[in-house]
């Protein structure tokens, strides 16, 4: 096979494993669409606000593994001796998988955000950032208590290390593609939290409880 012909090969069975969406998967073994629950999203969050937390890691699960094969399988079978490299293909893999997500080919284009999925694809490529942007992920939840928010910040944290840390440059543009994309598929959270309108995770605010419990 020609190598650009392998390359969008590779490139298309990610957009098509991204768009396996978890949540909307099992909902049918349920016998739910979760896109009639909730915020109307077919994401983590929503799964675990409507259906409970065993439900949830099913959907997290799938939406995290499947970004992380799309990876693997361009890093496994991508062409050699091209200018588009083999991690290249990966982080461009990844990139398809989480617009597939997104814009799910099998469920009419009405899919999650894509943050599982790139984290997924992360945890192939660039595992060792996780270890960064889960904590900000996890302060800015205990500090806000948003889950819209904490994920933004925690995708626009993803190009500042991959800069700071002089990465390659399919690195930093997968790091810049995840963190706009992020923000754009999270603009009504950001839309409600101006207008005060967004909900809040109460029992993950932790800080807010403790600052509560001291100043009694």
């Amino acid at each position: 096979m020609p190598p650009i012909a392998l390359t969008v090969l590779l490139l298309l069975c990610a957009y098509l494993l991204g768009s396996v969406s978890g949540s909307l998967l099992l909902g049918r073994l349920r016998g739910v669409d979760i896109r009639r629950h909730g915020s109307g999203n077919a994401g983590g969050t929503n799964a675990l606000r409507t259906l409970g937390w065993r439900f949830a890691l099913g959907v997290v699960a799938i939406d995290l593994g499947k970004g992380a094969l799309a990876a693997w399988l361009a890093l496994r079978f991508a062409p050699l001796g091209q200018a588009f490299d083999v991690t290249a293909h990966g982080y461009a893999a990844a990139a398809c998988a989480v617009v597939g997500h997104v814009w799910p080919l099998w469920h009419g284009f009405r899919g999650g955000k894509g943050a599982a999925t790139a984290v997924g694809g992360l945890l192939m490529l660039w595992p060792w950032s996780i270890g960064v942007l889960l904590p900000v992920w996890m302060l800015v939840l205990v500090a806000t208590g948003y889950v819209g928010l904490s994920t933004v910040l925690a995708a626009l944290a993803l190009p500042v290390l991959a800069w700071g840390t002089d990465a390659e440059p399919a690195r930093l543009w997968f790091s810049m593609f995840a963190a706009l994309f992020i923000a754009f598929t999270h603009r009504a959270n950001l839309q409600r939290l101006r207008q005060g309108t967004e909900s809040r995770f109460e029992r993950a605010r932790l800080l807010h409880r403790l600052h509560r419990g001291w100043s009694r």
